[in-house]
């Protein structure tokens, strides 16, 4: 005699529903950000790694490489060059954040301001950023220049004799300065033009309402909501400045006697003149490493202020 035997199926509770949900969106997300994040992994993570593990070698290019662990470290901190980098990274730090940002500022409140031929105006503040670095360094070297240069010919209308604004310690780090400034004030306009457009005209209406000067509405109204976008200028203006080479390396060459060099030039000589691939590495990994800490501080201190209820 035969038996129906009826195989009940699993019963789907409402927590197991979730979980297949939840299981299915992770799944999703996974697939999406998994072209990026392979992307990310072979392009910067693993060069990271890479230049750790090489800074831990002695190694001129070539395929014998001498491990000595941290000997290239110690001699890094010994070294009075590197120092010497890093406090011109420092300076150029202090330069961006504190000229090139409120220049910036500046620049996109005159745009917005009601005159006449806006267009040429931010035609014309754009235009050094267009221009190629290496086009910019030349240019200027010309205009430094200490017999013919335009700049030892306009300060000689005011009385003062020929400089030799790039072969001089106290002169050359100011020169190069005031053409960063020049190059790169114009991108920070364009950051603080594009917030302004998304600040809405009913606030100033209002405040003009209350009798509000135009002081008083930049101090209340526009630089608070400008507060992330300072953030996120600060951070850039302060990894570029730690990442800076070009215009240094055209320009003097970290000369003279060091006085310009910064951790970028410092560590392209090391590497790719002198060969010395693992000492180089240590360098590029430090700056790295200074990048990564002044990003994070300046995130933990924007979280912070955010948390307090800021805008």
């Amino acid at each position: 005699m035969r038996k129906n035997i009826s195989v009940s199926s699993p019963v789907v509770t409402p927590s197991r529903l979730r979980k297949k949900r939840q299981f299915d969106k992770a799944l999703t997300i996974a697939l999406f950000i998994s072209p990026a994040l392979l992307v990310y992994l072979v392009y910067i993570i693993y060069p990271i790694l890479g230049t750790l593990q090489y800074s831990l070698f002695e190694w001129t290019g070539g395929p014998d490489k001498t491990f000595i662990g941290l000997q290239n470290y110690s001699q890094l901190f010994a070294d009075t060059v590197f120092w010497q980098g890093l406090l011109n990274n420092v300076k150029v730090i202090l330069t961006s954040v504190f000229l090139q940002i409120p220049l910036g500022l500046v620049m996109a409140l005159i745009l917005f301001a009601p005159i006449r031929g806006k267009r040429f105006f931010q035609t014309i503040y754009f235009m050094p950023f267009l221009m190629s670095t290496v086009a910019i360094g030349m240019l200027w070297v010309f205009m430094f220049d200490p017999l013919n240069g335009a700049v030892n010919r306009l300060i000689n209308l005011f009385g003062f004799e020929n400089v030799a604004w790039l072969s001089e310690e106290k002169t050359a780090m100011a020169a190069i300065i005031i053409v960063i400034v020049w190059q790169y004030a114009p991108f920070y306009m364009i950051l603080f033009k594009a917030a302004m457009v998304g600040i809405s005209e009913d606030l100033y209406e209002a405040a003009s309402i209350d009798g509000a000067s135009s002081l008083q509405k930049f101090a209340n109204i526009t630089f608070p909501l400008l507060m992330p976008t300072i953030v996120t200028s600060s951070t850039l203006a302060i990894v570029g400045s730690l990442k800076a080479f070009d215009i240094f390396y055209i320009m003097t060459g970290g000369g003279p006697n060091n006085k310009t060099e910064l951790l970028g030039t410092y560590m392209y000589k090391q590497a790719f003149v002198h060969f010395n691939m693992g000492y180089g590495s240590a360098i590029a990994f430090m700056m790295f490493l200074f990048a990564f800490l002044a990003a994070g501080i300046i995130q933990a201190l924007e979280a912070r202020r955010k948390r307090k209820g800021a805008i």
